[in-house]
């Protein structure tokens, strides 16, 4: 996926908040540690450092949403963070996006902090960020029946 699909895709998804471009994709691409988990409709873009990774964005295809491409997409996170050494996977996600919420608890993410109004959405509002984690080190996954 380049930079442009990355970029396409994310304004397609979040209608929320500020998309990102297609610059800022490549900015993030060329950084060390960062890697890209790209699937068949959807990506998770994330960024290994020391023993911490951070899920920097996940996106779906708002046409294919509901059928484990997002899942798949953290699943493929985690095992990459893990190739790389993380022990814990951090994250932030709009604390009004309870599809994410879900998908993050239910795979093991809990809630450890709350940034208050960090996210500038495109109605000019601002919107808290929860912060989950959840450890790397229990190599258990997604049980096979939530795969789909």
């Amino acid at each position: 996926m380049t930079p442009e699909n990355l970029a396409t895709l994310h304004a397609r998804a979040f209608k929320r908040q500020r998309a990102w471009s297609a610059a800022e994709f490549a900015a993030l691409l060329n950084s060390d540690h960062v890697f890209l988990c790209p699937g068949p409709h959807g990506f998770a873009l994330g960024r290994a450092v020391a023993d911490e990774a951070e899920l920097l964005t996940i996106t779906t295809d708002p046409d294919r949403r509901r059928q484990g491409h997002a899942r798949a997409c953290l699943l493929a996170f985690e095992t990459q963070a893990r190739a790389r050494g993380a022990a814990r996977a951090i994250l932030e996600v709009d604390h009004g996006n309870s599809a994410a919420i879900a998908l993050y608890q239910s795979a093991g993410y809990d809630t450890v902090a709350t940034r208050p109004a960090y996210y500038g959405l495109r109605n000019g509002t601002r919107a808290d960020a929860l912060i989950m984690a959840k450890s790397l080190k229990d190599e258990t996954q997604f049980p096979v029946d939530q795969m789909v």
